[in-house]
C-alpha cells in the first residue's frame, strides 16, 4: 500500500506539473511562445547529439510521459516525425500495453468479500454444539442475537463438515466396479528398439482378477491377422474371458478382429479416446516391464527381445513377483511356506535372467 501511495502522489505531481506547464504556455505571446520553443529545441538537439554518441544513456520514460504520448499520437497528424527519443513503434506499443491493462482492470473479477477467521470460528462452534443444525437454521440464530452481518446460509454451508452420503446406484456401477467384478483380460503393446534401431513390438495379455500376464509375444509388425493368432494362443482349450479390454488402436478396432472375438464369444470392450487410466491394470504392467526389464536391456533382435521377456514373465513375474493390489500375493497360487521367525529362516536363492533377478525358495 504504502509503495502504491507513493507512486500515486508521484503520478499527480507529473500531472500537475505538465498542466501548469500548458496554462503558462496557453497565455504566452506568440513571439515569446517561439523564442521558448527555439530554446527548448536547443536543448533537446544537444540531448539528442548525446545519445547518438551515447555520451548519455537513454532515458527510460515515464507513465506520465507514455500517457502524454499516447493522447497525443490521437490528435496530432505530425506526431511521427514529432519523436527524437523513442520510436513510432514504441509509442503503439504503449499503446497496446494500456489497452490491455485497462480492460485487465475493467475485467477483475468482484466476488463476495471473505468472511473474517473469527466468524467462520463462532460457525463451527454453533455446528460443533448444534450438528443437527442446518446452515439456515445457523443463520437465523445469528439473526435472532442480533448479528448484523451474519453470512448467507449458501456461505455458512461452505465451513460446515457434511456427512457422507451413501453412494447412488449409478456410482454403485461404475467404470471401477466393472473391472474388479467381471472375467476380465485386457490387452496393449509397447514399442522396444533394437542394438540397430528396429523397432519391435511387445504385445501382452493381463488378467486383471490375479494381474497375471496370460500371454506374451513380440513382433516387428503388427497386423489384425497376427492379433486374431495371439488371442489363439491365449485362450487354448475354452480358457478365455468373458471381456476384453483395449485402447482404440486400429488393429485392436478393426471389423476382422472384431468378428473374431465375437465369433468366439468374448465381449470387446474399449476404452474412452485419451483415457488410457481406463485401462490402468494393463498401462501398469507394461510400465513394470520397461522399469524392470526393458530398460536395463538391448535386445539383438526379435528372437533375443521374445526370450528375455517370456523368461521374465514365466520365471520371475508371474510366480515370484508380488503385488499390492492383491494383497501382496504373486499372481501364480502356490502353497503357502512353513512359517518361522527370521532367525529359523533359511533361503536358497536362483538367478533369473543372468542375475538381475533372484528367486527365493525356504529350506529346512
Amino acid at each position: 500500500m504504502i509503495f502504491d501511495f507513493v507512486h500515486i502522489t508521484n503520478i499527480l505531481k507529473h500531472f500537475l506539473s505538465l498542466a501548469g506547464y500548458f496554462i503558462k504556455t496557453f497565455f504566452l505571446s506568440n513571439a515569446a511562445r517561439n523564442l521558448e520553443l527555439l530554446a527548448l529545441k536547443s536543448q533537446l538537439s544537444l540531448y539528442q547529439q548525446n545519445v547518438i554518441n551515447k555520451k548519455q544513456k537513454k532515458p527510460h520514460s515515464h507513465f506520465c510521459f507514455r500517457l502524454l504520448w499516447v493522447v497525443l499520437s490521437k490528435h496530432l497528424t505530425n506526431w511521427q516525425s514529432l519523436l527524437v527519443v523513442f520510436r513510432p513503434e514504441t509509442v503503439i506499443r504503449w499503446h497496446r500495453i494500456g489497452f490491455r491493462y485497462f480492460w485487465r482492470v475493467k475485467s477483475r473479477k468482484r466476488g463476495r468479500p471473505s468472511i473474517s477467521p473469527r466468524t467462520i470460528a463462532l460457525i463451527k462452534r454453533i455446528h460443533k454444539e448444534n450438528p443437527l443444525l442446518s446452515p439456515e437454521k445457523i443463520h437465523e440464530q445469528l439473526v435472532r442475537l442480533a448479528v448484523l452481518d451474519a453470512p448467507a446460509p449458501n456461505t455458512i454451508a461452505k465451513y460446515l463438515t457434511t456427512p457422507r452420503t451413501p453412494p447412488t446406484e449409478k456410482q454403485r456401477q461404475s467404470w471401477i466396479t466393472f473391472l474388479r467384478n467381471q472375467n476380465l483380460w485386457s490387452m496393449d503393446c509397447c514399442i522396444v528398439p533394437t542394438i540397430r534401431f528396429q523397432v519391435l513390438y511387445v504385445f501382452i495379455v493381463v488378467n486383471h482378477a490375479r494381474r497375471r500376464i496370460e500371454h506374451v509375444a513380440v513382433t516387428d509388425r503388427v497386423s489384425s491377422s497376427w492379433m486374431i493368432q495371439q488371442i489363439r494362443n491365449a485362450t487354448p482349450f475354452g480358457k478365455q474371458p468373458q471381456y476384453l479390454l483395449h485402447d482404440n488402436d486400429p488393429v485392436f478396432t478393426s471389423g476382422e478382429f472384431q468378428r473374431f472375438l465375437e465369433r468366439v464369444g468374448i465381449q470387446s470392450v474399449r476404452t474412452t479416446p485419451r483415457s488410457p487410466w481406463q485401462n490402468a491394470i494393463c498401462e501398469r504392467t507394461i510400465g513394470i516391464l520397461r522399469q524392470e526389464l526393458l530398460n536395463h536391456i538391448i535386445p539383438l533382435n526379435q528372437e533375443h527381445l521374445h526370450t528375455i521377456v517370456n523368461e521374465y514373465v514365466t520365471e520371475y513375474y508371474n510366480p515370484h513377483r508380488t503385488h499390492q493390489g492383491i494383497a501382496c500375493q504373486t499372481p501364480d497360487i502356490s502353497p503357502p511356506p512353513p512359517e518361522t521367525t527370521v532367525a529359523e529362516t533359511n533361503l536358497i536363492s536362483q538367478k533369473v535372467l543372468g542375475g538381475l533377478y533372484h528367486t527365493y525358495q525356504k529350506v529346512a
